[in-house]
This record gives C-alpha cells, structure tokens and sequence, in this order.
C-alpha cells in the first residue's frame, strides 16, 4: 500500500444528533511534523488540531469547539487519497459519522 499523504485542505461533514456540521481541515507540515486546523465558517470558529497522529492510513486527532455548543471532540478517520470516513466523540455523547473529500484547486485558478 503507498503511503498516504493527508496534507491539504478537507471538506468534512460531521453527522452529529444536532444536525449536520461542516469544516474544512487544514493538514500540514510544519518542521517535519504534521498539523493542522479546522474551520467552521458558519460559526466563525478556527481551531488548532491538538494530539495529530497519522498511523498507516489511520488519523486521529482531537480538537475543542465553543460553536453552536462547547464540546470536546476527538475523532478517528481512514484516510484515502481523495477521501476520508470515520467517527468523531463528543464525551459521553453517541459517536458521529464524519466523511471528508480533498478540496481541489478552482479550474480558473
């Protein structure tokens, strides 16, 4: 199996039991060790990735949001070339389905 890179820019959508949410997920390099940080447009919310770790094609991360409500999420995807599925916790809340598509670059661009 090649190794998979996750570094880009990612278009999630979270099936959470208060409807669906969307980020996009920043992943980088940053001295050799991957990063990233997830954006919430609606909500207007950007935050850092916190305990990235990329194990094969495996990827986990965990992150705090305060919008639409204060939660701790960590969350555990397969990564693909192009595509991302898995789950996301919230404590003691049920998990959710977390699915995530690479952004492409504008064809005018």
């Amino acid at each position: 199996m090649p190794d998979i890179s996750p570094e880009g820019i990612w278009n999630l959508v979270i099936a959470t039991p208060i409807g669906e949410q969307r980020a996009v997920l920043e992943l980088f390099l940053r001295d050799g060790v991957l990063c990233g940080v997830a954006r919430d447009q609606r909500h207007g919310e950007e935050v850092t990735l916190a305990d990235l770790t990329l194990d094969g094609d495996r990827l986990t991360w965990a992150q705090s949001i305060r919008k639409p409500i204060r939660l701790n999420l960590t969350f555990d995807v397969t990564v693909s070339v192009d595509e991302l599925t898995g789950r996301s916790k919230a404590g003691r809340l049920p998990s959710s389905k977390v699915t995530g598509h690479r952004a492409t670059p504008d064809a005018g661009a």
